[in-house]
């Protein structure tokens, strides 16, 4: 089936608001069966809202629109839709009880320009909003061609499409098979992926398997689409034939990250681990906190951005830094040996490097990288090169650092 989104909103086009919606919508109805085909985002405007929902109407079995719905003088999206519909608008009772309700848990009056929430296009199907006050609407237009109204604020649209939209997708159209396997790899770039795995799968291709690349900081995505009757199947195939092109440097599947990975294998191992970090600023610390059950393996960590705090708090001596540079091999020996010792960790971790975009000599050129890595048997330091932005930089090297402790722990 043919499915379009039509995002409403000024904010969008402006940019001071990120467009969630594009991403969440289109990941459930795919893993429901149904592919988005087209998405656009338009401004708050009539005739901008008019036209894109006409054209949809042109060409989609299923059409969602998103925002517009509220009390504001620019939620517009129920009126104009309304008035392209030929539909009159009539207060609905219920959605009046349930916004009066609304505020009076909250012991707030309800402002009088709540009462356009009420007005409901004839012969809609009503979604009552338990996470704020505008409803969703659904309309048949006929021939089994559905439009759905969604609020905009996140919140409010996830729960009412798990709620309402997901019923109303099984009753009104019929399931699809689709399967989508993502594996998520390290340690090689985009374009060589490709010229590993793209010869082994054509005879896949060939029949019906998708394949898609994404390049993301650190690591590319390799995504295997198949629909039908046969689509389990030729994605298992897929996935076995990229498994074994690749195999150490893919990392995990789908919504996995690197860190959730480290992270269960440090408890798996019982192992704990300290980190030690310069140019990255903490963000691999945080990265890993960001994992629910890290507090059982991580023991802490130090952010030593200047000199003074890698001596202090990390041990690294003065000479050391003087004869060789804060970023340098031996410094960064020196902060693992000195975080290790200072958690008292099984392993621990420590960066150093040149983030830019100053700060590079011909010796050691902006996004010059040390990562060293100490553990009982003794501390290793690798070298690397990240030539990108400063918040790209950081990326990359936290996810150097936890591929390289992911490689050691899965040894």
């Amino acid at each position: 089936m043919n499915v379009e989104i039509v995002n409403t909103g000024s904010e969008l086009m402006l940019g001071r608001v990120l467009n969630t919606h594009q991403q969440w919508l289109c990941r459930r109805l795919a893993d429901l069966g149904h592919v988005v085909t087209r998405q656009v985002a338009i401004a708050d405007t009539g005739s901008e809202i008019q036209q894109a929902v006409r054209e949809a109407l042109g060409r989609a079995d299923l059409i969602i629109t998103t925002g517009g719905l509220g009390p504001t003088s620019d939620d517009l999206t129920r009126e104009l839709i309304a008035e392209l519909l030929g539909k009159k608008l009539i207060a609905n009772k219920e959605v009046l009880a349930h916004i009066e309700n609304f505020f009076a848990k909250r012991g707030r009056p309800r402002p009088q320009k709540t009462d356009v929430e009420t007005l409901v296009p004839e012969g809609a199907e009503v979604f009552l909003n338990q996470t704020g006050t505008a409803p969703g609407l659904a309309m048949e237009i006929g021939n089994s061609q559905w439009l759905v109204m969604l609020p905009g604020p996140p919140r409010e649209l996830r729960p009412m499409f798990d709620t309402f939209v997901v019923p109303l997708l099984k009753r009104e159209f019929a399931d699809e098979i689709f399967v989508c396997r993502t594996l998520l790899t390290t340690g090689i770039g985009e374009s060589r992926v490709q010229e590993f795995v793209e010869a082994d799968l054509q005879p896949l291709v060939a029949r019906g398997l998708e394949v898609g690349y994404c390049a993301r900081p650190g690591a590319v995505d390799v995504r295997l689409v198949a629909s039908g009757a046969a689509a389990a199947k030729l994605a298992a195939e897929a996935e076995a034939v990229v498994q074994r092109i690749l195999g150490e440097n893919i990392f995990g599947r789908d919504d996995e990250e690197i860190e959730q990975v480290v992270v269960k294998l440090l408890r798996q191992k019982q192992k704990t681990l300290a980190v030690a970090e310069s140019c990255t600023g903490g963000l691999l610390a945080n990265r890993i906190t960001d994992v629910p059950g890290a507090s059982e393996i991580f023991l802490g960590g130090v952010v030593s951005y200047a000199n003074v705090a890698k001596e202090k708090f990390l041990g690294v001596r003065a000479e050391t830094l003087a004869a060789h540079g804060a970023v340098s091999e031996a410094v960064a020996r020196e902060m693992a040996v000195g975080a290790r010792g200072k958690f008292g960790s099984d392993l621990a971790i420590a960066m150093t490097g040149i983030a830019g975009p100053a700060g590079g000599t011909p010796e050691k050129p902006v996004g010059t990288v040390f990562i060293a890595l100490a553990s009982a048997a003794g501390v290793e330091v690798k070298k690397f090169l990240n030539v990108w932005d400063r918040a790209t930089f950081k990326q990359v090297t936290a996810t150097q650092a936890l591929e390289w402790l992911r490689r050691t722990l899965s040894a």
